[in-house]
């Protein structure tokens, strides 16, 4: 059941909500908690879609913030909301309303939001592209409990990891963190089947991946050990490798799909390690709303401080250099003249060209 509402308000909106609800023939509300998706024309329909297929682990009221950009100065100076209310099967096992902001009320999308949200439930906040820097201070991210980013998306992701660190509040995540989740779950189960001791490790994957700075500092953090990264093809993380005592352990998944773990002495095992979704990422973030103080960690790390650890730990270069050899003419023997000591040079500089033959 879909409801179209133009230059509507929020009150109008609620109303819609509850009409819709009796005339489908479920009143009551069975929703754990209000999904805000802030995004844009081009993303709302990919972000909705997870968020829907989420909503049947999850049942929940999902309310899209569009924000439409105004391209004349009349239009900029006009405000209007339209809202666009889903119920049943076209919200999957929860309710969705869609709100397009025109004008003004761009800047006030909490005014909006804030009368829609379900009572006496927690509020997740969603920014699939365009995060705002501090998440928390955010007029909408201040509803939130949760707030889930993904750096993924960013235009410069290494440096949006930086910025995410300095403004980090409890009740922050990233998407890029919650793609790791299955690599170190297989880490750790990895290094509970040996006793060893860990020197190093090194994460491979594709360029510009968050996902790869923020496993090799979570790593870095717990195994303290300096930890390197190189480039690859993908997709994504393709390889960890952590040298021990007893051997290397190896985890390595070439094809997005389908990886293999090898511990030195055991026989090399397949792995089911493929890439996960937006869907599924958005329901594991939903199953839990406290603060995720392991994600705090590992991003408080830095990835300055593991560029250090590996500068510092670096092999030397071994540099070849050609070490010219100087013949030193012999000291004058006391009590003797230049022409009584000029014999015992000759020998010398006759040796010189053969020196020289060498040298070449």
């Amino acid at each position: 059941m879909k409801t179209d509402l133009t230059d509507t308000t929020s009150s109008k909106i609620n109303k819609a909500l509850v009409l819709g609800r009796r005339a489908i023939g479920t009143p009551a509300v069975g929703m754990v908690l209000t999904l805000v998706i802030v995004t844009d024309e081009e993303n709302a329909y990919d972000a909705l879609k997870a968020a829907n297929e989420a909503s049947r682990e999850h049942p929940s009221r999902t309310l899209v913030v569009i924000k439409r950009v105004s391209r004349s100065p009349r239009d900029r100076a006009q405000a209007r909301l339209d809202a666009e209310v889903r119920l049943g099967a076209d919200a999957s096992t929860g309710e969705t309303v869609v709100l397009r902001l025109y004008g003004e009320v761009v800047d006030h999308a909490q005014s909006v939001v804030l009368p829609l949200l379900l009572p006496d439930a927690p509020v997740v906040v969603w920014w699939p592209v365009n995060a705002p820097s501090d998440p928390a201070n955010d007029p909408l991210g201040a509803l939130a409990q949760r707030r889930v980013t993904d750096t993924y998306a960013a235009e410069q992701p290494i440096q949006e990891l930086t910025a995410r660190a300095d403004a980090y509040t409890p009740g922050d995540t990233d998407l890029s963190w919650t793609r790791i989740t299955p690599w170190r779950s297989m880490l750790a189960a990895a290094l509970d089947q040996v006793v060893c001791e860990v020197t190093s490790a090194e994460v491979e994957g594709e360029e510009f991946n968050p996902s790869v700075e923020l496993l090799a500092m979570w790593l870095a953090d717990r195994l303290k050990v300096p930890v390197r990264r190189s480039k690859s093809a993908g997709p994504g993380l393709t390889s960890v490798r952590m040298e021990t005592d007893a051997g290397p352990i190896v985890l390595d998944r070439p094809d997005g799909s389908l990886a293999t773990l090898s511990i030195e002495g055991q026989p090399d095992r397949a792995v089911a390690l493929k890439r996960r979704e937006t869907a599924e990422l958005i329901a594991e973030e939903l199953r839990r709303l406290d603060p995720d103080d392991t994600y705090a960690t590992a991003l408080r790390f830095g990835v300055e401080r593991l560029d250090e650890a590996v500068a510092v730990t670096a092999p030397e270069t071994v540099v070849d250099t050609v070490v010219e050899t100087v013949v030193e003419p012999a000291p004058e023997p006391a009590g003797e003249t230049a022409a009584e000591a000029a014999p015992a040079a000759r020998p010398a500089s006759k040796k010189a060209p053969a020196k020289k033959a060498a040298a070449k």
